[in-house]
């Protein structure tokens, strides 16, 4: 079975990421786009290389892609009218909600997603696991270098990223 193919895979990085962008107490993560853009740049380690170099950025320690994640995808997004999306995004989310591990908030004139108490617990035991602990550093990454709006990050990998999203709409990235 692929990465793909397996649900759980999907959710536990979405955990991952949000424990970044989205503690209790937090706004949490503003908006679909960013949650979406975030996303791609930590599934697609050759393009986030790319916009690391252009910041004078490197990888975190130990987190560096390796040759094969370089040349690979870890999972496939299409090409939206917004850049790369993901179909799973809406029922992953409202699975994450309905098991409790996230909430829904109010964010600037859209929808903002935070982890709840359980869901920072099982995120925390995640990220120390032998397995996850590359995105946790990834997405710790992300937070500090790339907390952008999702207008923001759509527009930076646009213009960096042209190949992308000059995929036609509803194509494979």
């Amino acid at each position: 079975m692929r990465a793909d193919d397996i649900t759980d895979y999907h959710l536990a990085r979405l955990l991952i990421l949000l424990s970044y962008f989205g503690r209790p107490g937090t706004g949490g993560l503003d908006g679909l786009t960013k949650l979406a853009k975030l996303d791609f740049l930590l599934r697609y380690p050759s393009f986030t290389d790319r916009l690391l170099a252009s910041r004078n950025a490197n990888w975190p320690l130990g987190c560096e892609p390796s040759s094969d994640e370089m040349q690979a995808v870890e999972s496939r997004m299409i090409r939206y009218k917004y850049g790369p999306w993901d179909n799973r995004y809406y029922p992953l989310l409202g699975q994450l909600v309905g098991c409790g591990l996230a909430e829904t908030v109010k964010g600037r004139g859209r929808v903002a997603i935070r982890l709840t108490e359980s869901g920072v617990g099982l995120a925390d035991a995640l990220a120390h696991s032998e397995e996850w602990h590359v995105y946790a550093g990834r997405s710790e990454m992300l937070s500090k270098r790339f907390n952008l709006t999702g207008n923001a990050l759509k527009k930076m990998i646009y213009e960096s990223l042209p190949e992308a999203v000059d995929i036609p709409h509803w194509g494979e990235i």
